[in-house]
């Protein structure tokens, strides 16, 4: 009787023990990269009243927080430049070392299938890229997909050191931009790569965000229940976004929109809306650069341009930037093979604006203005330093009256800007490029980069 007593209170003490000791949210490991000349913030779990104490390689002295009637805590380190490997001591009732630890730039990457998409899916060169795949100061980390009806804590996902096995299945843009991004800077580079095929933008929201404005909630309702994934709002944002904050990040990748072509219409509205939920819950505004759908072969006519051209305008959105995609695509496979240089475009986006490395313009032509002389309607664009057009005069241009009809249009580069016109338009009132799904036009400046298609209504 007394053995059997015994054995309970060990038991019990074991629980309690258990219970009480600190922890911390998966996106805290081994191998993980940690945010260079930054205040980061390390938080997790104790003992009401428990002192929580961090001491990293590279500090002087211990810093050390109380765990509050929650029993949650937060503690904000300054991490040094760029180096490693480092260990960092988290001690309590108990204690946990954290291994391996670099510190460099840290980006999340997130989307639906273009982004999930590895090299094992299939892309250009996938071999000899997953042969190449060596690179110790690159870590991943991959999201595992999950839902939730609200906020949670915690997530599945590990930080793994680049190895051609690890970088196998792992998003092959994501791998690629940290790839560009180690080589250029010469540092550590973590990517956290949270994403979904088939998801639409108003799963990766907030649900305040949508629920809050009638115009965002009467287009969420558009969207209806698909096999592939959740479409209602903010169920993955739940699982795989929120227990990532404030987890420091240098800024963020996406790829997404094929999934909003059901309400292509307020997709400028959902994407501006999501990137200002996210930076206001991380309470910084980080970079956010995003990739243009490619053209493809949608069901029903223009859905595919109103995303595109709705991208376009997002970059109203201040500290955002786009990739256009549109001349290393596949109209008839949504998920074209070619994400090296996709990712290697977001890259120099975020080379040049956020890392100021000088280069070449980072961004193809973008519609800046229109006038018109008699029958001409002459087009300015941004970026347009070397404007030329592949093949012959430009394609893909169409010009409208009054009566918004619009027809197909002739186009020459004229000092700069492109000259419009049709000889059955007398009066141009409109102008639009690339107006449909499918459009692959030609006309690109000196850095290669293709043009965005736009209309002018």
């Amino acid at each position: 009787m007394k053995r059997t007593a015994l054995v309970l209170i060990m038991i019990f003490g074991a629980i309690i023990s258990a219970k009480c000791n600190i922890s911390l949210p998966e996106i805290f490991g081994d191998n993980m990269v940690l945010q260079r000349n930054s205040e980061v913030i390390f938080w997790g779990w104790g003992k009401t009243g428990e002192k929580v104490t961090i001491k990293a390689d590279w500090m002087d002295k211990e810093l050390s927080v109380t765990a509050g009637v929650q029993g949650s805590w937060k503690l904000a380190i300054s991490t040094p430049r760029a180096g490693g490997p480092y260990n960092i001591h988290i001690s309590g009732y108990n204690e946990i070392v954290f291994k391996n630890v670099l510190v460099g730039e840290v980006w999340l990457c997130s989307g639906q299938s273009n982004m999930e998409w590895s090299a094992q899916s299939g892309i250009d060169n996938a071999a000899e890229e997953i042969r190449n795949a060596d690179f110790p100061e690159i870590r991943l980390f991959t999201v595992c997909t999950s839902t939730a009806s609200s906020p949670q804590q915690h997530l599945a996902g590990q930080w793994l050191p680049c190895t051609p096995e690890t970088m196998k299945p792992f998003s092959a843009i994501g791998y690629f931009f940290a790839r560009k991004i180690h080589k250029e800077l010469h540092v550590p580079v973590g990517i956290i790569n949270s994403s979904w095929g088939g998801t639409p933008a108003e799963s990766w929201m907030p649900e305040e965000s949508i629920t809050s404005d009638k115009f965002l909630s009467d287009a969420a309702a558009k969207q209806k229940p698909v096999p592939w994934g959740p479409v209602e709002t903010a169920r993955i944002y739940n699982a795989m976004i929120a227990p990532l904050i404030p987890y420091r990040i240098a800024g963020v990748l996406w790829y997404q929109g094929e999934a909003n072509t059901v309400n292509a219409y307020a997709y400028k509205e959902i994407l501006s809306a999501l990137i200002r939920s996210w930076r206001q819950k991380w309470e910084y505004e980080f970079p956010f650069y995003f990739a243009q759908i490619a053209p493809y072969k949608y069901g029903n006519p223009y859905e595919g341009v109103l995303v595109r051209d709705a991208q376009r305008r997002t970059l109203d959105v201040p500290n955002t930037g786009m990739a256009v995609l549109s001349d290393i695509c596949d109209t008839l496979n949504i998920h074209p093979k070619d994400k090296q240089d996709a990712a290697l475009r977001l890259a120099n986006l975020a080379l040049r604006i956020t890392y100021k490395v000088d280069g070449a313009s980072v961004s193809g032509p973008l519609f800046k203005s229109m006038s018109t002389n008699k029958n001409k309607a002459i087009i300015t664009f941004s970026d347009s330093d070397g404007l030329y057009s592949k093949g012959g005069n430009p394609t893909c241009f169409e010009i409208a009256g009054a009566d918004r009809v619009f027809y197909k249009a002739e186009a020459k580069i004229r000092d700069g800007k492109v000259v419009v016109q049709s000889k059955n338009v007398k009066l141009p009132v409109a102008v639009r490029f690339a107006w449909s799904n499918t459009a692959v036009p030609n006309l690109f400046n000196s850095a290669n980069l293709p043009a965005s298609c736009f209309t002018t209504e």
